[in-house]
């Protein structure tokens, strides 16, 4: 494949991607918060469970392709040797603490976009422009010297793959292992309940949703061999993309939009089909100006949040879990408090109330 397609291929894969991950999710309400809510409020495990699938789907597929040689885990920069422990757990809290107050987390925000709600699109650019200054502007002054300097290193194991670590410190043969565990035993837990094992609907989408980050890591890896210039390997992640996709709209900084940028605007344009398939689309806004000041602020705290932790529920919850890399387990727990200290102020008007179950 000649070298200057590459630049072009490149989002173009992210579009499709994108638009796959938009139109599921859209079609069958594939949300986190949506879930963790049922979860505790509703005592239903289904979207629970079926997120969980999506991550064991994942782990799996890059499992596969990288011992078939197609995805090289160490180039992910989730797996890079320093990991922040600080700033995985201040950084989840505040996505989801963000989370609850929006509604929804980043990638929720643009499938809703998809269906025409102006509200999320309110949230998604004050996400991106926080999350832009945090990774860029003056934010990012505040996390470089408070929170960067904390960070673990895990060079002796070559990476914070949890596999890795395991070899680190019971030799080579605790890596399949670990990989075994990491993926066999929520595996186990998403199929004991039979009613999710008869609910074909929520499997598919599980499925469907993993596999569309093992897509990302097989193109971006397989793109990124075939190209001139480096860039990121990726599969997919709500927070940083959506803030490159703003800079993409109204700046030229020399480069064309990558893969992440792709897949943001691919999530738009697969909800927007699904909806209008449904015929769904409604136009809304906020109700007052309480609702949009609840809108922004939990949007800032998703951008702020994001960057610190890395990533999203997407980012984190997926694309780093199916690397098995350290930081998912902490990002995503906090990323849970968060939301359920968030929801315990709305809707039971108590933080309190979110450690009393």
């Amino acid at each position: 494949m000649p070298a200057d397609l590459v630049p072009i291929l490149l989002p173009f894969a992210g579009l499709l991607a994108g638009t796959v991950l938009g139109f599921v999710a859209r079609r069958n309400f594939f949300c986190t918060l949506s879930a963790l809510e049922q979860y505790w409020y509703a005592d239903n495990a289904t979207g629970v469970r079926s997120w969980m699938l999506a991550a064991v789907v994942a782990a799996a597929g890059v499992w596969i392709a990288s011992g078939l040689g197609w995805v090289t885990p160490s180039s992910s920069f989730y797996l890079m040797p320093q990991f922040s422990l600080l700033s995985a757990v201040v950084g989840g809290l505040l996505f989801g603490i963000g989370m609850a107050l929006v509604g929804t987390c980043g990638f929720g925000a643009l499938v809703r976009l998809g269906g025409g709600s102006l509200k999320s699109l309110m949230a998604i650019l004050v996400l991106g422009i926080v999350a832009l200054s945090t990774m860029r502007g003056i934010l990012g002054i505040g996390r470089e010297n408070l929170l960067d300097p904390w960070a673990l290193d895990f060079s002796f194991a070559g990476s914070q793959s949890i596999p890795d670590i395991a070899a680190a410190f019971a030799g080579p043969a605790a890596a399949p292992v670990a990989t075994a565990l990491a993926i066999g035993i929520p595996a186990a837990w998403i199929f004991s309940d039979a009613s999710f094992r008869a609910d074909r609907r929520a499997i598919a989408t599980g499925a469907i949703v993993g596999l569309v980050i093992v897509f990302g890591w097989l193109a971006t890896t397989y793109l990124s061999a075939r190209s001139f210039y480096p860039f990121q390997i990726e599969a997919g992640s709500f927070v940083a993309p959506v803030g490159d996709t703003i800079l993409q709209m109204i700046a030229f900084t020399g480069a064309g939009p990558d893969y992440g940028v792709g897949m943001v605007v691919g999530v738009v344009l697969g909800a927007a089909i699904a909806a209008r398939l449904d015929d769904n689309v409604r136009w809304e806004a906020c109700d007052d100006a309480r609702e949009l000041k609840r809108h922004i602020t939990g949007a800032a705290l998703m951008g702020f949040g994001g960057v610190l932790a890395f990533g999203c529920t997407i980012g984190q919850g997926i694309s780093a879990a199916s690397m098995l890399a350290i930081s998912a387990p902490f990002s995503v727990a906090s990323i849970i408090i968060g939301a359920r200290i968030g929801l315990a102020w709305l809707l039971e008007g108590s933080i309190a109330s979110a450690f009393r179950r």
